[in-house]
């Protein structure tokens, strides 16, 4: 049975293993996944997986938000999933069927799952004006989250990272199987202010909208205790269960 601590992903948003594994150690049976990004991936390399695995006794959060062409992409993927992340992130721009090579050359094996990333949580409709984005978009962040999210059930794709404002759309649009994780938490005892997550949410009402992680970095790191930080987010969690 799912616990609420099972519901946090812990950002190693740090460009060192030695730091890496002072949060992994600190947060070990507090937090339900460790996220690997792009920083410390590419300082430590794939090895970064299993170490992290092995430390904190819990699976890894790829997120490289890969994004390339198909063939590309698949022979990517491929060999993500031979280091056994649970989750790895895409970007889903090419649709329907781009990923099917990989999921086919993979049948019947367990596999990593593969999560798309809707709207990064650091952009508005300011930001995607000028990006080049059509108002009639940009004015919905929601309808164009639930557009990718199609694109990546078309794609083949597990599920999606979204904002939590979006996560029950896409539940109620994609069924309780399509995973959702969800970035941008604060959460109601952060005394973060100020960053580059615009469109955030607590755990708790991310968790009721139908979010099945939720990754919490700032406030628990910065945290003068970080574990007691994740067991407060926990708390808060289950309140919401």
């Amino acid at each position: 049975m799912k616990e609420p601590k099972d519901y946090i992903i812990f950002p190693l948003d740090v460009p060192s293993l030695d730091k890496a594994m002072s949060y992994v150690k600190r947060l070990k049976g507090r937090v339900g996944l460790f996220k690997v990004g792009l920083e410390l991936f590419i300082s430590q390399g794939p090895s970064v997986i299993g170490a992290v695995e092995e430390e904190g006794g819990a699976r890894v959060f790829l997120d490289l938000k890969l994004h390339d062409i198909p063939a590309t992409m698949q022979r990517a993927l491929r060999v993500a999933g031979s280091h056994g992340p649970a989750f790895v992130t895409v970007h889903c721009d090419e649709g329907e069927g781009f990923l099917k090579g990989f999921f086919e050359a993979r049948a019947g094996r367990p596999s990593t799952k593969v999560l798309a990333v809707t709207v990064l949580t650091s952009l508005n409709p300011q930001k995607l004006y000028r990006l080049g984005y059509a108002p009639h978009v940009a004015d919905d962040l929601s309808g164009l989250a639930l557009l990718r999210a199609e694109l990546a059930k078309e794609a083949g794709c597990h599920g999606v990272v979204c904002s939590g404002h979006e996560a029950a759309r896409i539940k109620g649009e994609f069924g309780a199987d399509f995973v959702v994780v969800t970035p941008g938490i604060r959460p109601s005892w952060s005394l973060v202010e100020s960053d580059d997550q615009k469109r955030v949410m607590t755990p708790a009402d991310a968790v009721k909208n139908g979010a099945d992680y939720v990754v919490i970095g700032r406030p628990i790191r910065d945290a003068a205790d970080p574990a007691e930080a994740a067991l407060r987010t926990a708390e808060e969690i289950a309140s919401a269960l």
